[in-house]
């Protein structure tokens, strides 16, 4: 498989295209991505609410776990790794109906062999909704995931 970032062109463009399944229909785009920072939204519509009506628990996880992911793969590329989380830990502060919710991901600990992100999640006005934080595991290239090498998956 070959590389699937182009060093030197737009990160941020490549990440929102390489995107996965999952992320494409919680509707996650990335907006800003540093080594010290990864940054997505999530527009907040009827598809993502509890019978409530507020954004459901999952969506504030996925988030949470997609930019920290993304943070730890991005570590871990350039060493030939890839990144998987081991765990998260996710905590609601407040409830959300409407709008957008942005995430910020930052580095705990960047180690080769694990990684701690945390990530806050808040609306759009800027008040905080959620927080967590992920444990992640660095990979070696070939290491059987799921019954298959780890990495990227293809497009398909």
């Amino acid at each position: 498989m070959s590389e699937p970032f182009t060093p030197g062109a737009d990160l941020i463009a490549q990440l929102n295209a390489h995107r996965g399944g999952f992320e494409v229909a919680l509707g996650l785009v990335f907006t800003r991505v540093t080594p010290d920072e990864v940054v997505g939204e999530v527009p907040v519509g009827p598809n993502l609410t509890q019978p409530y009506g507020i954004v459901h628990g999952g969506v504030y996880a996925s988030i949470i776990e997609t930019l920290a992911s993304v943070g730890a793969a991005l570590d871990a590329l350039p060493r030939g790794q890839s990144a998987v989380g081991l765990e998260n830990s996710t905590s609601f502060v407040h409830a959300v109906r409407s709008g957008k919710l942005v995430g910020i991901a930052k580095p705990i600990h960047r180690g080769r062999r694990s990684q701690v992100w945390e990530v806050t999640v808040s609306d759009d006005t800027g008040k905080l909704a959620a927080t967590g934080r992920v444990r992640m595991l660095c990979l070696e290239a070939g290491a059987i995931l799921a019954g298959a090498p780890s990495g990227l998956a293809p497009k398909s």
